[in-house]
Order: C-alpha cells, then sequence, then structure tokens
C-alpha cells in the first residue's frame, strides 16, 4: 500500500492542502480561501480561526478519499513574518498582523535609534523593517497592553496550526529568521535585539529543525479534521524556503523566483550573501547547513490581480461568459503592445516595498501616459513594471554569484508571455516546472517524508519535478529592457519625496 504524505501551504489569500504519496505524485488537492482584511492604507490582518477552519476543510476533503491510517505525516508551510499573538491555551487574542502590514514604522525607527542598520543587518540578516515580526510586536506592545500582557507567545502561521493539531508551541529556523529576532550566526533568539526591542524573549518559541517530528494529532485535532489520531506533524517551515525544497533549490548554485501575491527570488548558499546597501536578506533554509538568500517584492501578483479587478472588468466579463480565465484573455491584449508599452512605465508599490527599496511609504505610479496610450499598453506595463523590478533583484544578487537559469513557480509563471517576459529581463534561461503552485507545499511534502525516515534525505525532490517550459532571452527584446530598467529606478527615486508627503497627508 502506498503511504500519503499531506501538505498545507497557508497562504495570503487561502489554504492549499495537497496530498500526495511516496512516489511524488499529486492525488488530490483542495483550497478554501480567507479573507484579508486590508485597511488604514498599509494595514492587513487575518483571523487565525480561518486559518483552522480552512485546514479542517480541506483536509476532510483529502482524507476522504483514502485510508487515514496510510498518511504518514503531516506538514505545514505558511506565510512568514507575521505576529500571532496567543495565550497560555494558544487561543489567539487578536487577529494575526500579516508580513505586509507595514503599521509599525515608529517601532521600527525605535529600534534604529539604540543600533546602527549595519550591525543589525549582521545578526539577523535582514532590515529593520515594519514587515517584520518584532516590530509588530513591538506595536502591539505600544498600542493594545492589554493584549500584550496577556500575550503567552507569538506565533507565525503554520506555528499556530501546528499547535492546533498536535498541542504543541515551537518553530522551525526558517521561520525563526523571519522574525528580525533571531541571531543567523549562532541560530538562536538574539538576546541583544531582543532586549533593545523592549519585548519579554520568552514570547518567542523553541527553534528547530523543519524536518523533525513536532508532535502527533490530538484525539481533538483528528475529531475536527478527519485524521488519524497520533498522525506524526513534521515542524515545517516557511513558505519561500518549503518552496526552495519544492522547486530543488536544495544545493548551492540554484536560484528561483516565485511569482505569487508577493514574489522573491532565491538561491542556496553556504554563507550570507551579505549586500553593502542591505538590500537583499538571509534566511536560515529548511535543508539543514544552507542559507537561503532572497529579495522580496510585496506586490508583484497582487498588483496583477488588481489590473484584471480594477481595470480589466471586460475581459473578466468575457472570460465568465466563454468559460476562460480572465488572465488568457489579459495575455491576448498584452501581446498587442510591444515591449516597452510603447513609453508607459509601471511603479508596482502597491503597499509600500521590500527589496530593493525598502520603504513603506511606495505607491503603485504609471509614468509616461499620452493621448496616443492604448488599453493594452497599460496592461503591458503593469506586467513588464513587477518583471522589471525583479530582475532589479536578480542583478544585486549577481553582484555575489552568477545566475545563468532561474526556476519559476507561482500562479504568474503559468502565463507564456511572462514566462518570456522573465526571460528577457532577467537575461537568463527561464525554466518552469509541472508542480507551479504546488511547489511550496510539494517541499512542505519532501520536509514531512525526510522527518518520519520514508525519505533518506531531500535529494528526493529530484524524483519528483521536471521542466516542463523553458524561455530564452531575445537579444532585441533584452537590449530594449537593458535600456528601460535604469528608467523604472530613476522614476523611483524620483517620487521618493513625494511618497512622503502623500504618507504625511493620509
Amino acid at each position: 500500500m502506498p503511504k500519503y504524505l499531506l501538505a498545507h501551504d497557508l497562504g495570503t489569500s487561502g489554504n492549499k492542502a495537497t496530498l500526495y504519496d511516496d512516489e511524488g505524485r499529486l492525488v488530490a488537492s483542495r483550497t478554501v480561501p480567507y479573507l484579508t482584511n486590508y485597511f488604514n492604507g498599509n494595514w492587513a490582518e487575518q483571523d487565525p480561526a480561518h486559518w483552522w477552519k480552512a485546514v479542517c476543510e480541506s483536509t476532510q476533503v483529502l482524507v476522504a478519499q483514502v485510508n487515514a491510517a496510510d498518511i504518514a505525516a503531516v506538514t505545514l508551510s505558511g506565510q512568514m513574518m507575521g505576529c500571532t499573538v496567543v495565550d497560555k491555551r494558544g487561543e489567539a487574542l487578536r487577529p494575526s498582523i500579516l508580513y505586509c502590514d507595514q503599521r509599525a514604522s515608529r517601532q521600527a525607527a525605535r529600534i534604529l535609534e539604540q543600533i546602527d542598520l549595519k550591525s543589525f543587518y549582521g545578526i539577523v540578516g535582514h532590515r529593520v523593517s515594519p514587515s517584520y515580526s518584532l516590530e509588530k510586536l513591538m506595536w502591539i506592545r505600544d498600542h493594545e497592553p492589554e493584549i500584550y500582557a496577556r500575550t503567552h507567545r507569538t506565533l507565525c502561521a503554520k506555528d499556530f496550526i501546528n499547535f492546533r493539531l498536535t498541542g504543541q508551541m515551537a518553530t522551525d529556523y526558517s521561520d525563526a529568521s523571519g522574525t528580525n529576532a533571531f541571531d543567523l550566526n549562532s541560530f538562536q533568539w538574539s538576546d541583544r535585539i531582543i532586549n533593545l526591542a523592549g519585548v519579554d524573549g520568552m514570547m518567542f518559541p523553541e527553534p528547530m529543525d523543519s524536518s523533525r517530528v513536532l508532535g502527533e494529532v490530538t484525539t481533538a485535532a483528528a475529531a475536527a479534521t478527519g485524521l488519524k489520531a497520533g498522525t506524526p506533524v513534521a515542524v515545517g517551515g516557511g513558505d519561500g524556503s518549503c518552496a526552495g525544497v519544492g522547486v530543488g533549490c536544495i544545493k548551492p548554485g540554484t536560484a528561483y523566483n516565485y511569482l505569487g501575491s508577493s514574489s522573491w527570488i532565491a538561491l542556496t548558499v553556504t554563507k550570507p550573501i551579505v549586500d553593502e546597501q542591505m538590500r537583499t536578506m538571509n534566511w536560515a533554509h529548511c535543508v539543514p547547513g544552507y542559507l537561503h538568500p532572497s529579495g522580496t517584492m510585496q506586490t508583484a501578483g497582487s498588483s496583477f490581480q488588481w489590473l484584471k479587478e480594477v481595470i480589466c472588468t471586460s475581459e473578466c466579463a468575457a472570460a465568465a461568459a466563454k468559460g476562460a480565465s480572465p488572465y488568457a484573455l489579459i495575455d491576448e491584449a498584452i501581446r498587442k503592445s510591444p515591449p516597452g508599452a510603447n513609453g508607459i512605465l509601471f511603479l508596482p508599490y502597491m503597499l509600500g516595498e521590500r527589496t530593493p527599496w525598502w520603504n513603506p511609504n511606495a505607491r503603485g505610479a504609471f509614468i509616461g501616459l499620452n493621448l496616443a496610450s492604448r488599453r493594452e499598453d497599460v496592461l503591458r506595463a503593469v506586467m513588464e513594471g513587477i518583471t522589471m523590478n525583479l530582475g532589479l533583484i536578480v542583478n544585486i544578487f549577481r553582484e555575489h554569484v552568477p545566475i545563468d537559469v532561474i526556476k519559476v513557480i507561482g500562479g504568474g509563471a503559468k502565463s507564456a508571455v511572462w514566462r518570456q517576459m522573465m526571460a528577457d529581463i532577467y537575461g537568463c534561461r527561464v525554466e518552469s516546472l509541472n508542480f507551479l503552485e504546488e511547489a511550496t507545499s510539494m517541499g512542505a511534502a519532501v520536509i514531512g517524508g525526510v522527518a518520519v525516515g520514508l525519505f533518506k534525505d531531500f535529494e528526493v525532490i529530484h524524483r519528483f519535478i521536471n521542466v516542463e517550459h523553458v524561455s530564452q532571452p531575445n537579444p532585441e527584446t533584452q537590449t530594449r529592457y537593458a535600456r528601460l530598467s535604469p528608467v523604472l529606478e530613476k522614476s523611483y527615486r524620483a517620487l521618493v519625496e513625494v511618497y512622503e508627503d502623500l504618507a504625511k497627508l493620509a
């Protein structure tokens, strides 16, 4: 009888549960959406109870298709850098503050009053920023003292669900390295950073390897999910590092691009990549012994989704009538506009930006519109703006390591138009895999298989993935984008003071 691995990917828009067999075949998947509350300009929250409800519903559907006793392990991947504060019973005390939430700017500034940025970066591998869990916890302390006083632990998304499944509170090294409170030199919580932030270090859970068995499904969790009580639950990891496993980026010399709501370029290395301008970040990898540096864009797919919902209403209506994908119709329109979108630039900073600017006040903008501009030019400009910003990240890493091939995953990788645009802007071969939206859960499943001894090591991933599409740069188009990308950089810099003025008026 085959053994099965159940993986959950707790994303920004919903939980995707995926069931694999021990040969890496996708048996079934189920996505249950949940809402994000965006408000106050740059705040974003989710209700952790909705995560648990989504996990229970999706698990029930998948477990019903197999014998629950044949599920060898459950593993979660989850959105990173959030702040979910819980009491001693593990009950969430307030909605979780998400990675993209930028409310904690003053708390970030307070940290920099006590330590210089380069010293901070040298300890945790990240900049001081309101994007991270530590600064968000400081905000709760300052603005919701009654909640802070009741806080027992601050958890990441997958850690909260792991507790609901097993009754154990812990985190893994990859998620710990996304809190801004973790010392990447010692792989321990940083007493220095935690003390200067003025928060209680006991609120941070024990960190451990992703591929360790955290505990077993409790009787109560079994009743809620349909799983068999006693099923092992692996610690799991943050979505970026799990995706690195799922895309086969498990040894030095490999790179990939995840193109979802947010997007990142990531590598696998043995030593931190220390960027003098501190534009990129270093994370612990889910694969022991490695680091996973990345540059992350705040709103990549989210900007394109905004385009679909706000500007492309006609494509959405036509797609609904035809039973087709609106994104396919948007691609058709984009093909009608030449590279460079007839002079229109889009700055894709719809909710501030992380790499390369680290500016929570940055906002989206169209530049170059004129009376001859066409609708399809606007659509192409949005896709190009997102991709050129990612291209800036690729070039930062090229200052440290060669990048000749980038594997691309995520919903955006389904688009042949977008894959070719990436090849032309990145200036390298772009490969898309058989698992695009499942790479993160595939990585989590492999972590679970390693945790319970079903797989010898992480090399098993190469039995499960293969390249399905290859895009090579078009020299002429590559040259066009090489001239255009510096203009996007110059446009952002010209608007920095405008962004600050707008933030003061908000």
